[in-house]
Formats: C-alpha cells, sequence, structure tokens
C-alpha cells in the first residue's frame, strides 16, 4: 500500500519536489536577457551563438571549417557587444577571476539610484 500523497494533494500541502535545475534556468536566463537589452545585440545572438557552436562540433570533423565558425561565431559576438556596450561573457568571467575590471552590464541599461543632494553651503 503506497502512503504517498497524490499529486494533488501534494500540491496543496506545499510538499512538491524543488526543482534546482529549472531555478538555475530561470535565473540564467533572466542574467542573459538583462545583459542584451539592446535589439541589434539580441537579434544577432539567434545567429552567432548557433555559428560558434557548430564551429565547436566541426572543429572535430573539418578544423578549417570549425575554425572558421568559431572565429566568426565570436566575432560576432565581440561585435554585438561593442553595440551594447558591456564585455563579452566569457571574457567578463576571465577578468573577473584575474581581478581584472570589466563591464557586466552596460550603464545605459543598469537601474539608476534616486540621486541625493547634499545640502549646499550656499543660501
Amino acid at each position: 500500500m503506497n502512503n504517498s500523497p497524490a499529486p494533488s494533494e501534494a500540491a496543496s500541502s506545499g510538499s512538491l519536489p524543488r526543482r534546482p535545475v529549472l531555478r538555475f534556468l530561470r535565473r540564467a536566463l533572466a542574467n542573459w536577457r538583462e545583459r542584451h537589452r539592446h535589439p541589434f545585440n539580441f537579434a544577432i545572438h539567434l545567429l552567432g551563438i548557433p555559428i560558434a557552436v557548430t564551429g565547436f562540433v566541426l572543429l572535430f570533423i573539418w578544423p578549417w571549417w570549425g575554425l572558421g565558425g568559431l572565429v566568426l561565431g565570436y566575432l560576432l559576438q565581440w561585435i554585438r557587444h561593442r553595440v551594447e556596450g558591456n564585455d563579452v561573457g566569457e571574457w567578463a568571467g576571465i577578468k573577473r577571476m584575474l581581478g581584472l575590471s570589466y563591464v557586466s552590464i552596460a550603464p545605459r541599461w543598469q537601474q539608476q539610484a534616486p540621486q541625493q543632494h547634499a545640502p549646499s553651503d550656499q543660501p
């Protein structure tokens, strides 16, 4: 005899299994969307990422074509991040590990805190 609650009972009791993979994927997607707000940057990712991934796979079959795909994919990534105003994701991670300065999110997309004005000494 199975004593575990039915799915509807588990949902109502709040004992649903945790989904750390989904939580990680949602967080990663939100971070990616925050770093890629410019319409050109977002659209060109739809082209550059598949080219780079295909280039990586082709490295093992046709090395010159694979190298060309990787170079083209990363060149597109570099161009789009120059348009955005932030560092390419992989380079930002490397710079962070080395303790170098990097731009994670372009300043124009960062939420600005309200300016607090110090009282002036002049009347």
